[in-house]
Protein backbone atom coordinates (compact mmCIF):
# COMPACT_ATOMS: atom_id res chain seq x y z
CA UNK A 1 0.00 0.00 0.00
CA UNK A 2 1.68 3.46 -0.92
CA UNK A 3 1.73 6.17 1.35
CA UNK A 4 -1.01 8.36 0.09
CA UNK A 5 -3.22 5.10 0.16
CA UNK A 6 -1.98 4.09 3.88
CA UNK A 7 -2.80 7.86 5.24
CA UNK A 8 -6.04 7.29 3.61
CA UNK A 9 -7.02 4.22 5.39
CA UNK A 10 -5.52 5.48 8.69
CA UNK A 11 -7.93 8.54 8.39
CA UNK A 12 -10.41 6.73 7.69
CA UNK A 13 -10.16 3.99 10.50
CA UNK A 14 -9.58 7.05 13.04
CA UNK A 15 -12.36 8.92 11.86
CA UNK A 16 -14.73 5.47 12.66
CA UNK A 17 -12.68 4.79 16.43
CA UNK A 18 -13.90 4.96 19.46
CA UNK A 19 -17.45 7.13 20.09
CA UNK A 20 -16.19 10.59 21.51
CA UNK A 21 -12.81 10.76 19.70
CA UNK A 22 -12.87 13.81 18.09
CA UNK A 23 -11.28 13.16 14.89
CA UNK A 24 -13.43 14.00 11.47
CA UNK A 25 -9.78 15.15 10.50
CA UNK A 26 -8.03 17.81 8.06
CA UNK A 27 -10.49 18.90 5.09
CA UNK A 28 -13.90 17.99 6.82
CA UNK A 29 -12.82 20.51 9.66
CA UNK A 30 -11.66 23.31 8.05
CA UNK A 31 -12.70 26.69 8.91
CA UNK A 32 -11.20 30.09 7.63
CA UNK A 33 -12.82 32.09 9.95
CA UNK A 34 -10.50 33.99 12.35
CA UNK A 35 -10.93 33.70 15.61
CA UNK A 36 -9.68 34.97 18.90
CA UNK A 37 -5.97 33.08 20.12
CA UNK A 38 -5.13 33.14 23.51
CA UNK A 39 -3.96 36.52 23.47
CA UNK A 40 -7.37 37.76 21.73
CA UNK A 41 -5.59 37.61 18.44
CA UNK A 42 -6.46 37.04 14.93
CA UNK A 43 -5.26 33.55 14.19
CA UNK A 44 -7.55 31.49 11.45
CA UNK A 45 -9.40 28.57 13.27
CA UNK A 46 -7.88 25.04 12.77
CA UNK A 47 -11.07 23.21 13.04
CA UNK A 48 -14.65 22.69 14.78
CA UNK A 49 -13.89 19.66 17.36
CA UNK A 50 -10.78 19.12 16.75
CA UNK A 51 -7.91 20.37 18.78
CA UNK A 52 -5.59 21.85 15.85
CA UNK A 53 -5.64 21.34 12.39
CA UNK A 54 -2.08 20.19 10.28
CA UNK A 55 -0.45 22.46 7.94
CA UNK A 56 2.61 22.46 6.08
CA UNK A 57 5.87 25.03 6.03
CA UNK A 58 7.28 25.48 2.54
CA UNK A 59 10.61 24.83 4.18
CA UNK A 60 10.40 21.02 4.51
CA UNK A 61 10.35 20.78 1.07
CA UNK A 62 13.34 23.48 0.68
CA UNK A 63 15.57 21.12 -0.95
CA UNK A 64 13.47 20.16 -3.65
CA UNK A 65 12.58 24.03 -4.00
CA UNK A 66 16.06 25.18 -4.36
CA UNK A 67 17.46 22.13 -6.41
CA UNK A 68 14.36 23.14 -8.96
CA UNK A 69 12.97 19.23 -8.82
CA UNK A 70 9.42 21.52 -7.17
CA UNK A 71 8.36 25.00 -8.80
CA UNK A 72 7.67 27.01 -5.85
CA UNK A 73 4.20 27.72 -7.66
CA UNK A 74 3.20 23.76 -7.08
CA UNK A 75 3.70 24.18 -3.67
CA UNK A 76 0.03 24.57 -2.90
CA UNK A 77 -0.91 21.61 -4.74
CA UNK A 78 1.99 19.21 -3.70
CA UNK A 79 0.25 19.98 -0.05
CA UNK A 80 -2.51 19.23 -0.93
CA UNK A 81 -1.30 15.48 -2.79
CA UNK A 82 0.17 15.28 0.47
CA UNK A 83 -3.73 14.84 2.11
CA UNK A 84 -2.15 18.60 3.68
CA UNK A 85 -5.06 21.85 3.21
CA UNK A 86 -3.11 24.47 4.71
CA UNK A 87 0.34 26.35 3.75
CA UNK A 88 2.97 28.43 5.28
CA UNK A 89 5.16 30.01 2.50
CA UNK A 90 8.69 31.37 2.48
CA UNK A 91 9.61 34.34 1.38
CA UNK A 92 12.99 33.46 -0.15
CA UNK A 93 11.41 31.04 -2.54
CA UNK A 94 10.15 33.48 -4.65
CA UNK A 95 12.43 36.38 -4.59
CA UNK A 96 11.93 39.87 -6.41
CA UNK A 97 8.23 37.98 -8.13
CA UNK A 98 6.64 39.76 -4.91
CA UNK A 99 6.77 42.93 -7.28
CA UNK A 100 5.54 40.87 -10.81
CA UNK A 101 2.53 41.72 -11.86
CA UNK A 102 0.12 39.23 -11.79
CA UNK A 103 2.13 36.99 -9.60
CA UNK A 104 -0.01 37.28 -6.04
CA UNK A 105 -3.06 36.40 -8.83
CA UNK A 106 -1.68 33.42 -9.83
CA UNK A 107 -0.49 31.85 -6.68
CA UNK A 108 -3.73 32.84 -5.29
CA UNK A 109 -5.27 30.86 -8.57
CA UNK A 110 -3.46 27.81 -7.29
CA UNK A 111 -4.47 27.60 -4.34
CA UNK A 112 -8.05 28.03 -4.92
CA UNK A 113 -7.81 25.41 -7.83
CA UNK A 114 -5.94 22.71 -5.10
CA UNK A 115 -8.58 23.67 -2.65
CA UNK A 116 -5.75 24.86 0.09
CA UNK A 117 -5.78 27.89 2.39
CA UNK A 118 -2.90 29.87 2.69
CA UNK A 119 -2.31 31.02 6.74
CA UNK A 120 0.99 33.29 6.09
CA UNK A 121 4.37 33.76 5.08
CA UNK A 122 7.67 33.61 6.77
CA UNK A 123 9.65 36.44 5.86
CA UNK A 124 13.52 36.60 5.88
CA UNK A 125 16.56 38.95 4.79
CA UNK A 126 14.28 42.33 4.76
CA UNK A 127 16.18 43.98 7.32
CA UNK A 128 16.52 43.65 11.11
CA UNK A 129 13.47 45.33 12.61
CA UNK A 130 15.81 45.66 16.07
CA UNK A 131 18.82 47.36 14.25
CA UNK A 132 20.58 49.61 16.63
CA UNK A 133 19.80 52.30 13.73
CA UNK A 134 16.10 54.67 13.91
CA UNK A 135 16.77 54.56 9.94
CA UNK A 136 17.65 51.01 9.60
CA UNK A 137 14.66 49.99 11.32
CA UNK A 138 12.60 51.68 9.24
CA UNK A 139 14.12 50.66 6.28
CA UNK A 140 12.97 47.08 7.43
CA UNK A 141 9.63 47.87 8.39
CA UNK A 142 9.33 49.30 4.68
CA UNK A 143 11.18 46.39 3.27
CA UNK A 144 8.01 43.95 4.83
CA UNK A 145 5.67 46.19 2.63
CA UNK A 146 5.38 43.90 -0.41
CA UNK A 147 4.71 40.51 1.77
CA UNK A 148 2.41 42.07 3.85
CA UNK A 149 -0.14 42.98 0.13
CA UNK A 150 0.64 39.44 -1.03
CA UNK A 151 -0.41 38.50 2.54
CA UNK A 152 -3.29 40.06 2.25
CA UNK A 153 -4.01 39.01 -1.51
CA UNK A 154 -3.48 35.77 -0.30
CA UNK A 155 -5.99 35.84 2.32
CA UNK A 156 -3.19 34.72 4.99
CA UNK A 157 -3.60 36.31 8.50
CA UNK A 158 0.01 36.79 9.34
CA UNK A 159 3.43 37.14 8.04
CA UNK A 160 6.23 35.65 10.22
CA UNK A 161 8.96 37.92 10.94
CA UNK A 162 13.02 38.00 13.05
CA UNK A 163 13.59 39.86 16.08
CA UNK A 164 17.38 40.01 15.62
CA UNK A 165 19.02 42.73 17.26
CA UNK A 166 22.55 44.04 18.49
CA UNK A 167 23.85 45.50 22.11
CA UNK A 168 22.74 45.00 25.75
CA UNK A 169 19.50 42.50 26.59
CA UNK A 170 17.56 45.35 27.37
CA UNK A 171 18.66 47.77 24.15
CA UNK A 172 17.72 44.82 22.13
CA UNK A 173 14.49 44.42 23.98
CA UNK A 174 13.70 48.31 23.32
CA UNK A 175 14.95 47.97 19.56
CA UNK A 176 12.89 44.87 18.52
CA UNK A 177 9.98 46.24 19.87
CA UNK A 178 10.25 49.87 18.59
CA UNK A 179 10.81 47.85 14.96
CA UNK A 180 8.00 45.56 15.74
CA UNK A 181 5.10 48.34 16.85
CA UNK A 182 6.32 49.98 13.41
CA UNK A 183 5.58 46.98 11.47
CA UNK A 184 2.21 46.18 13.39
CA UNK A 185 0.83 49.85 12.47
CA UNK A 186 1.79 49.25 9.04
CA UNK A 187 0.07 45.40 9.09
CA UNK A 188 -2.88 46.71 10.75
CA UNK A 189 -3.73 48.28 7.76
CA UNK A 190 -3.81 45.35 5.68
CA UNK A 191 -5.74 43.29 8.45
CA UNK A 192 -2.43 40.94 9.32
CA UNK A 193 -1.05 39.71 12.61
CA UNK A 194 2.90 40.45 12.75
CA UNK A 195 4.36 36.94 14.45
CA UNK A 196 8.11 36.85 16.02
CA UNK A 197 9.37 33.03 15.81
CA UNK A 198 12.46 32.10 18.36
CA UNK A 199 14.81 31.81 15.15
CA UNK A 200 18.09 31.67 17.44
CA UNK A 201 20.16 34.50 19.40
CA UNK A 202 17.98 36.21 22.20
CA UNK A 203 14.89 35.36 20.10
CA UNK A 204 15.33 31.72 21.55
CA UNK A 205 15.68 33.08 24.73
CA UNK A 206 11.34 32.67 26.17
CA UNK A 207 11.64 35.15 28.34
CA UNK A 208 13.18 37.96 26.64
CA UNK A 209 11.07 37.72 23.33
CA UNK A 210 7.93 37.18 25.73
CA UNK A 211 9.10 40.62 27.11
CA UNK A 212 9.07 42.35 23.87
CA UNK A 213 5.74 40.91 23.22
CA UNK A 214 4.68 43.12 25.99
CA UNK A 215 6.61 46.12 25.19
CA UNK A 216 5.33 45.75 21.49
CA UNK A 217 1.72 45.70 23.62
CA UNK A 218 -0.54 45.92 19.94
CA UNK A 219 -2.99 43.53 19.48
CA UNK A 220 -1.47 42.66 15.70
CA UNK A 221 2.11 41.42 17.13
CA UNK A 222 2.23 37.83 18.54
CA UNK A 223 4.77 35.05 18.53
CA UNK A 224 5.20 31.64 16.72
CA UNK A 225 6.47 29.10 18.78
CA UNK A 226 8.97 26.72 16.86
CA UNK A 227 9.90 23.38 18.87
CA UNK A 228 13.11 22.91 17.76
CA UNK A 229 14.81 26.32 17.51
CA UNK A 230 16.33 27.41 20.94
CA UNK A 231 19.57 28.16 20.20
CA UNK A 232 21.23 31.17 22.23
CA UNK A 233 24.75 30.77 20.56
CA UNK A 234 27.85 30.50 21.99
CA UNK A 235 27.31 26.64 22.59
CA UNK A 236 24.14 27.34 24.91
CA UNK A 237 20.92 26.40 24.73
CA UNK A 238 17.47 27.79 26.16
CA UNK A 239 14.76 24.90 27.48
CA UNK A 240 12.61 23.89 24.41
CA UNK A 241 9.75 23.15 26.33
CA UNK A 242 10.33 26.14 28.93
CA UNK A 243 10.32 28.03 25.79
CA UNK A 244 7.59 27.43 24.10
CA UNK A 245 5.27 27.48 27.54
CA UNK A 246 6.75 30.90 27.64
CA UNK A 247 5.37 31.89 24.02
CA UNK A 248 2.10 30.32 23.88
CA UNK A 249 0.16 33.12 25.66
CA UNK A 250 1.04 35.42 22.59
CA UNK A 251 1.28 32.37 20.28
CA UNK A 252 -0.89 32.66 16.70
CA UNK A 253 0.73 29.87 15.01
CA UNK A 254 2.59 27.39 15.93
CA UNK A 255 5.81 25.14 13.94
CA UNK A 256 5.81 21.25 14.72
CA UNK A 257 10.01 21.35 14.15
CA UNK A 258 10.81 17.92 13.03
CA UNK A 259 14.88 16.13 12.37
CA UNK A 260 14.89 12.35 12.99
CA UNK A 261 12.16 9.52 14.35
CA UNK A 262 12.82 6.61 16.36
CA UNK A 263 11.71 2.81 14.56
CA UNK A 264 7.70 3.53 16.66
CA UNK A 265 7.70 6.87 15.24
CA UNK A 266 9.04 9.34 17.96
CA UNK A 267 10.93 12.15 16.81
CA UNK A 268 14.10 12.02 19.01
CA UNK A 269 14.69 15.39 19.90
CA UNK A 270 11.30 16.88 21.24
CA UNK A 271 9.06 14.63 23.24
CA UNK A 272 5.78 15.92 20.95
CA UNK A 273 3.35 15.29 23.28
CA UNK A 274 4.41 16.90 26.29
CA UNK A 275 4.79 20.06 23.89
CA UNK A 276 1.69 19.42 21.93
CA UNK A 277 0.28 19.07 25.87
CA UNK A 278 1.57 22.34 26.33
CA UNK A 279 -0.06 24.04 23.20
CA UNK A 280 -3.64 22.50 23.64
CA UNK A 281 -3.32 23.27 27.79
CA UNK A 282 -2.63 27.11 26.78
CA UNK A 283 -5.70 27.22 25.21
CA UNK A 284 -4.42 27.46 21.23
CA UNK A 285 -6.70 25.91 18.37
CA UNK A 286 -4.98 26.90 15.45
CA UNK A 287 -2.91 25.45 13.03
CA UNK A 288 0.16 23.62 13.76
CA UNK A 289 2.63 23.68 10.82
CA UNK A 290 4.84 20.90 10.29
CA UNK A 291 8.39 22.02 9.61
CA UNK A 292 10.72 18.64 8.88
CA UNK A 293 14.32 19.82 8.78
CA UNK A 294 16.53 16.35 8.77
CA UNK A 295 18.55 14.98 6.63
CA UNK A 296 18.66 11.20 7.22
CA UNK A 297 14.72 11.06 5.71
CA UNK A 298 13.66 12.12 2.24
CA UNK A 299 11.86 15.49 2.62
CA UNK A 300 8.53 13.91 1.99
CA UNK A 301 9.05 10.98 3.91
CA UNK A 302 9.89 13.28 6.87
CA UNK A 303 6.77 15.17 6.67
CA UNK A 304 4.61 12.18 6.56
CA UNK A 305 6.32 10.66 10.12
CA UNK A 306 5.74 14.15 10.94
CA UNK A 307 2.41 14.16 9.76
CA UNK A 308 1.60 10.42 11.63
CA UNK A 309 3.17 11.57 14.61
CA UNK A 310 0.95 14.82 15.29
CA UNK A 311 -2.50 12.89 14.05
CA UNK A 312 -1.48 10.00 16.54
CA UNK A 313 -0.68 12.77 19.72
CA UNK A 314 -3.78 14.80 18.59
CA UNK A 315 -5.83 11.35 18.97
CA UNK A 316 -4.03 10.77 22.47
CA UNK A 317 -4.68 14.26 23.75
CA UNK A 318 -7.96 14.06 22.59
CA UNK A 319 -8.32 11.23 25.11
Amino acid sequence: MDSLDRRSFVRGSLCLGAAGMPLSFLASCKSEEPVPGPTGGGAARASTGELFTISLAQWSLHLELQSGELDPMDFPATTKSMGIDAVEYVNSFYGNRVDEPGFGAELKQRCDDAGVQSLLIMCDGLGHLGDSGEFERKRAVENHRPWLDLAQQLGCHSIRVNARSSGSRDEQLDRAADGLHQLCEVADGHGLNVLVENHGGLSSDGSWLSDVMRRVDHPRVGTLPDFGNFDLGGGQTYDRYQGVEELMPFAKAVSAKSHDFDAGGKEIHTDYHRMLKIVVDAGYRGFVGIEYEGSELPERVGIERTFDLLVRVRAELSA
